[in-house]
């Protein structure tokens, strides 16, 4: 089973994370897909019917983005079917955790994405989606 669909981190400053992140994904067979001066993304993202693939994406930290630095560090889990993600969301509130996006239809990021968000107890950012079309 792949669980991890996508990862996002923050580190607190590109330069020096570059060469480390660009090293380690090579080893991995990890291409580098982009390349801004916020951030750094590594990985093949899913798209609609073909969930086999991850990313990472590694966002610099800094005033700007330190209010959304909970937004940025999160974990994306695959989920078989969107069955699993609406029992994951229900699942995840029964159980001490945090609204964060009700299950549906993410349309802005390809027109199968159905995905879920909750924020666990202590607040980190957890995501299960499904990119199959029904």
């Amino acid at each position: 089973m792949q669980l991890l669909d996508h990862v996002s981190i923050t580190v607190p400053g590109l330069d020096a994370a570059r060469p480390f992140y660009d090293a380690v994904m090579r080893a991995l067979g990890a291409d580098k897909v982009y390349d801004r001066p916020d951030a750094l993304g590594y990985g093949e993202r899913c798209r609609p019917g073909s969930g086999q693939h991850s990313y990472l994406s590694v966002f610099a930290a800094g005033a700007a983005v330190d209010a959304a630095a909970g937004a940025r560090r999160h974990w994306c889990f695959k989920a078989p079917s969107r069955a699993a993600v609406d029992a994951f969301h229900a699942a995840g509130l029964a159980h001490g955790g945090r609204d964060e996006g009700a299950p549906g239809l993410r349309e802005h990021y390809h027109p199968h994405y159905y995905a879920a968000f909750l924020l666990d107890p202590a607040g980190n950012r957890i995501e299960a989606v499904c990119h199959d079309p029904a």
